[in-house]
């Protein structure tokens, strides 16, 4: 077995590959289960993403969330590793759908002095049941003039049949992506799952994955989950 190789002044060190949540806390969020539904799929594949970070160890993978509903703020502010990760429950607020000031808060954290030039591409998954009510397109203009706002690999996932595709296809940016589609519980389980280990394991190995290097996009060329309909007494949204 050969040793790992070595950087200039010493033994190659991992990389940092940051994961981010952005999850919507509106109102609606509160309806039919959804908020507790996407508790239960996040902490559901925490163990799923621990068992594909111990297999990719030369990839430090850390982990916090942004929760928006009127205004956005940091629900897990600083980056976890995920070895050290717990998930503590989202709560549903009185409020509209401030998608874009998510996504300029994201951008925040997507600079040099935040994240060195060494990191791998980030993963933002924004996930969402409405549509913004704020200007969303200045706020992916913000995330994507950040330095890894536009490198990062960035999936969605829209709750129900009243989610607008049109700016979680705007956040992807890549027409050959779509956003999931999560109309009950267990769907959301699966997509939540699938959007965390793919992306860690295909960031991981860029030349095997969803990131391309070269041109700096995020061709999906793993299959999305195959998921069969809910049962019978199962809620739909």
């Amino acid at each position: 077995m050969h040793p790992p190789r070595s950087r200039p002044g010493g033994q190659m060190a991992s990389r940092p590959l940051h994961f981010v949540w952005i999850a919507d806390c509106s109102g609606s969020m509160s309806l039919d289960g959804k908020i507790q539904a996407l508790n239960t799929a996040i902490r559901e594949a925490l163990p799923h993403m621990k068992s594909v970070a111990r297999d990719n160890a030369h990839a430090q993978v850390l982990v916090r969330a942004i929760k928006f509903s009127t205004g956005a703020e940091w629900h897990v502010p600083d980056p976890r590793p995920i070895e050290e990760f717990a998930w503590p429950d989202l709560q549903a607020h009185r409020g509209v759908t401030d998608m874009g000031k998510g996504l300029e808060l994201a951008a925040a954290q997507l600079t040099l002095d935040q994240m060195p030039q060494r990191a791998l591409p980030p993963v933002l998954v924004l996930i969402s049941d409405g549509q913004p009510t704020d200007n969303f397109d200045a706020g992916l203009q913000t995330l994507m003039r950040a330095p890894w706002g536009k490198k990062a690999v960035r999936l969605a996932i829209a709750i129900g049949d009243d989610a607008d595709h049109e700016p979680l296809q705007k956040f992807i940016g890549d027409p050959r992506i779509r956003p999931l589609q999560a109309n009950y519980p267990e769907a959301l389980i699966a997509h939540i799952r699938w959007v965390s280990t793919a992306a860690i394991a295909s960031v991981s190995s860029p030349s095997h994955g969803l990131y391309d290097q070269a041109t700096q996009v995020n061709p999906l060329v793993v299959p999305t989950p195959v998921i069969a309909g809910p049962a019978p007494d199962e809620i739909t949204w």
